[in-house]
């Protein structure tokens, strides 16, 4: 890998020298995930050293998947496809939202929630820094505002351009405010049903959003070869990365 990834600085240095470009389509590798007993901790810190130290384009997540009862075979009751969701979902915030590893896990939280995404486990462990101001929030800041993506940050920064942002602005805009009321003020104010600002109560509200937006909440392993065709909803989703 890393022979790749010097091979691809030569051939910009010597992009004259070179009518086609060395793996131009950047170098990537595939994680599988439970088969060994490593954390996501030291998964993830493996990934950001391959992103900062080899250039990497992307680093793939895939749960393992048990196919036959082989003794030297690790053996699984169900793949951990919730557990590849969750990595997929940090390997988000590290690329393009600004995170670094040790602000997601650490020696004494090695592994991400189950029932919380990445941003709002992170955001439930640091309040200290919420509220914050929906108005006057740097665009690196606001990124880190659960519910507030990438499309949305961007919307935002543009619409405060003209006017000041209420909640109503922000419904307008197309934001959802389903997570990010718990974290944030429009002109030094408050969502209006958040009446207190504390762990428990954001906590308690956000697993009992999650716990009854689907029935029967199932995640599945993508396949190249599925006949389910992504909706424009799914293909947004994977270009943005918007959590």
């Amino acid at each position: 890998m890393t022979y790749i990834s010097n091979s691809i600085k030569q051939n910009r240095l010597d992009k004259n020298k070179y009518k086609e470009s060395f793996v131009p389509a950047g170098q990537t590798t595939q994680l599988i995930i439970g088969a060994t007993p490593e954390s996501d901790l030291k998964i993830l810190r493996l990934s950001e050293s391959l992103y900062s130290k080899l250039n990497l384009k992307r680093v793939y997540y895939s749960a393992y998947v048990s196919i036959n009862k082989d003794k030297n075979l690790p053996t699984l009751k169900s793949p951990p496809l919730l557990r590849e969701n969750r990595l997929y979902q940090a390997d988000w915030l590290l690329r393009f939202y600004g995170f670094k590893v040790d602000e997601l896990l650490n020696d004494n939280h090695p592994n991400f929630n189950t029932i919380l995404d990445p941003k709002c486990d992170w955001a439930l462990r640091n309040l200290d820094k919420f509220p914050i101001e929906i108005n006057k929030a740097d665009y690196l800041t606001l990124l880190k505002i659960p519910g507030i993506g990438i499309i949305s940050a961007k919307k935002i920064i543009r619409a405060r351009r003209n006017t000041s942002l209420d909640f109503e602005s922000l419904k307008k805009l197309g934001i959802t405010l389903k997570r990010a009321k718990y974290f944030i003020t429009c002109k030094g104010k408050y969502f209006e049903k958040i009446y207190k600002f504390n762990q428990n109560f954001i906590e308690t509200n956000l697993i009992y959003q999650e716990r009854n937006s689907l029935p029967n909440p199932e995640f599945h392993q993508l396949s190249l070869f599925d006949k389910l065709q992504p909706t424009k909803e799914d293909k947004i989703k994977c270009l943005t990365g918007n959590l």
